[in-house]
């Protein structure tokens, strides 16, 4: 399915007038056909192809590929339309004008590592495209895009913004850190009470790694975090944990750290206990996900937000070793 938005200068002329511009061998016997079957739409309903168009208004043509191509329509599949049918699994749990928060599957980037990369931020746009709400020949003053990342390996909730409002809102609270972010992780051995963990973390860019510092390195950034049993299993514990900051690896550091690794954490964890669960369940990554968002009073026009809680189930890797 290809879409078109109908711009300020392209309005009062009639849809077969805009056709033929748009495919502009093929014959009026042939858009007539497409519109009586309805795969011409005219704002996703049948039209009969003498309707004057509007500014913003939306023509969609379900056709293939090689139909558009053999009436003189280059068709090139994009970054976004590729993100969009290859990345599986990811769902859209919330939507508004300004805001998209999405269920990220473990093993997709948050956003591009290297140019060749297809990641979260442009299965985003991709989808937004498909849906006909924005158009990359006419919105070069913004790009929606994610606004917080998760590892490639951790699933959870992502928040992207679809608009210039939504991208400033989601900035601002996220650097007063007014969204609440919860966090539910397999641990090795028991946790039994909260724990509030603080301390100072200095990342290694050239091994994407961390460590835990006293803080007097040099680039050595405050992290802090709280966790909490949620249930004890024999030789692990299901914790949740609140993302007080928000750096880099640093739930699996912190849980590390007080003698509690996280399931399936190869480059903090314990290689006999993972191994143990690589063998018996097949897990190869960490057992983390980004479960619960809490946003605080908002106003217009981001009301439909406010005070909002968006919580997602685990994913079936946790379920089937609990």
């Amino acid at each position: 399915m290809k879409q078109f938005t109908v711009t300020e200068k392209e309005a009062g002329q009639r849809l077969d007038k805009y056709l033929h511009k748009l495919l502009p061998t093929a014959p009026s016997s042939f858009f007539y056909k497409m519109l009586r079957k309805k795969n011409i739409t005219l704002n996703g309903k049948k039209a009969e192809g003498k309707e004057k168009l509007l500014p913003r208004d939306t023509i969609s043509l379900y056709l293939s590929e090689d139909t558009l191509n053999s009436f003189g329509v280059k068709v090139v599949s994009s970054e976004y339309e590729d993100a969009y049918k290859r990345l599986k699994g990811i769902q859209a749990v919330y939507e508004d004008d300004h805001i998209l928060i999405m269920n990220k599957p473990s093993g997709i980037l948050s956003q591009k590592a290297s140019p060749e990369d297809l990641s979260l931020n442009e299965w985003m746009i991709g989808y937004l495209m498909e849906r006909g709400e924005w158009d990359p020949a006419g919105s070069a003053a913004f790009k929606p895009s994610v606004c917080n990342r998760l590892d490639r390996n951790t699933s959870g909730l992502v928040m992207g913004a679809k608009s210039i409002a939504g991208s400033q809102m989601l900035g601002l609270l996220l650097k007063e850190r007014r969204i609440r972010k919860f966090y539910r992780m397999l641990v090795k051995g028991q946790v039994t009470h909260e724990e509030v963990l603080e301390g100072y973390l200095v990342k290694d860019e050239a091994s994407n790694t961390v460590h835990l510092t006293d803080g007097q390195e040099k680039d050595a950034v405050y992290i802090k975090t709280r966790y909490y049993p949620i249930k004890q299993f024999s030789d692990k514990t299901l914790v949740e944990a609140e993302l007080i900051t928000g750096k880099t690896h640093q739930i699996r550091i912190h849980l590390a750290g007080s003698g509690h690794p996280l399931l399936g954490d190869h480059k903090y964890g314990d290689k006999s206990f993972n191994e143990k669960y690589k063998r018996l369940y097949h897990i190869h990554s960490q057992l983390l996900y980004a479960c619960r968002l809490e946003f605080p009073e908002l106003k217009a026009p981001f009301e439909s937000l406010s005070q909002k809680i968006i919580e997602v189930p685990a994913p079936k890797e946790f379920l089937k070793i609990e």
